[in-house]
């Protein structure tokens, strides 16, 4: 009990500097990465595919205990005269933070990242709204005009060309600060990121590929044409990998907590890949991708049939379910994030988040093990003919 106890107040206290380290109104709310995320690999960004198709670039996200890739992708604005402001990651109180992007209708702050195709450090280079329809700058955006016939061509000083930082403050970091103008459009109206997006970021959590530790900081799949889009012709690779940090040898004993350097010296020993544990999920959008449900063989094609369009069903529900919680948790940030920083408030509402989180997947984990039950045959009905035969 003390454990469970103690690991809260942990979880708590990192979400409490988390806050801290906010240097702009939208801040993504997570626990701090004592490692420097990769630098940017250099890539090629896909052709546009359709008007109204906006870029976002790809970006360095943390799951499962490493960095993984999250490839740049082309996608559709959730409205007329919004643009994309790019997540990045920030250092403070001792880690990086990674800050969540979001639609609005000024780009703000995103750390001066200089993520390339009109994302340079400041606003969007790539494009323009325009009488209800996107222009895109034949300059920096790869477009096709004969797909895209809304362009023009305006020359683009990147102003921090090959520099492939991929976080803010820190050593080594980019040294930037949000303007005036940057801060106020931190605080109009946002919409998080879209349906199409998240699903796109999971899926880059689900590729072992991805992993920095398994790519060294070159994505097989650095872009793609459209979400979700990692096995069609328009996904491209890394061309240039970026450097993967280490960190030190004292610091990662120091990052131990106490429950672990207190353990046996045959798990001690283990790798710290294996040894280590995800941190539980606090928001719908961190939960992993669930897994399909055992495809059903009962040696009736009729009732095989009827069963998977059972655990279909459950699995589309489910999914409705997750992305309804994440809305409403995106909307409650959102809020949250146009008052001034309030500890006070913040600590009791990823309480609730967590707790939200929680109960849902245990509720989804009860569904496909009842239905997995219910779809189990029977033992008497297989028993029953043997029984007959005897008598005969």
């Amino acid at each position: 009990m003390r454990s469970i106890v103690s690991i809260r107040s942990l979880l708590f206290t990192l979400v409490l500097l988390a806050i801290s380290a906010a240097s702009s109104a939208q801040v993504g709310i997570a626990l701090s990465i004592r490692v420097a995320p990769p630098e940017l690999p250099v890539y090629e960004q896909p052709v546009c595919p359709e008007d109204g198709y906006i870029w976002t670039p790809g970006y360095w996200a943390y799951g499962d205990d490493d960095y993984y890739w999250v490839p740049g992708t082309w996608v559709m604005a959730p409205e007329v005269g919004y643009l994309w402001t790019p997540g990045y990651w920030g250092w403070g109180d001792g880690g990086y933070f990674f800050h969540d992007g979001y639609w609005g209708t000024q780009v703000g702050f995103y750390g001066g990242i200089n993520y390339g195709f009109g994302y340079f450090g400041r606003g969007y280079e790539g494009g323009r709204w325009d009488n209800g329809h996107f222009f895109y700058n034949q300059s920096v955006s790869h477009v096709d005009v004969s797909i895209n016939r809304n362009v023009y061509n305006t020359r683009v000083d990147s102003r921090s060309e090959g520099n492939r930082v991929s976080f803010n403050g820190g050593t080594g970091g980019v040294n930037a600060r949000a303007t005036s103008q940057e801060e106020a459009a931190g605080r109009e109206r946002h919409i998080a990121p879209v349906a199409a997006q998240n699903e796109h970021a999971q899926s880059a959590r689900a590729n072992p590929e991805l992993r920095a530790s398994s790519n060294h900081g070159k994505p097989p799949i650095a872009a793609t044409a459209k979400p979700g889009a990692f096995k069609e012709s328009g996904a491209v690779p890394a061309r240039e990998a970026g450097a993967v940090h280490a960190a030190p040898a004292a610091e990662n004993s120091a990052a131990r907590s106490n429950t672990e350097t207190t353990r046996p010296n045959t798990e001690a020993a283990r790798p710290a890949a294996e040894t280590a544990r995800p941190s539980p999920a606090i928001h719908a959008k961190e939960l992993p991708p669930a897994e399909r449900m055992a495809a059903p063989n009962t040696g009736n094609a009729k009732r095989d049939q009827k069963y998977q369009q059972q655990q279909q069903k459950l699995q589309t529900q489910q999914v409705n379910e997750r992305q309804k919680l994440q809305t409403k948790q995106d909307q409650d940030h959102q809020r949250l994030a146009q008052k001034p920083a309030n500890q006070a408030k913040q600590q009791p509402l990823e309480q609730k988040h967590q707790q939200q989180t929680q109960q849902l997947a245990q509720k989804h984990t009860q569904q496909q093990q009842a239905l997995q039950q219910r779809q189990q045959p029977a033992p008497h009905q297989a028993a029953a003919k043997p029984e007959k035969q005897k008598g005969s």
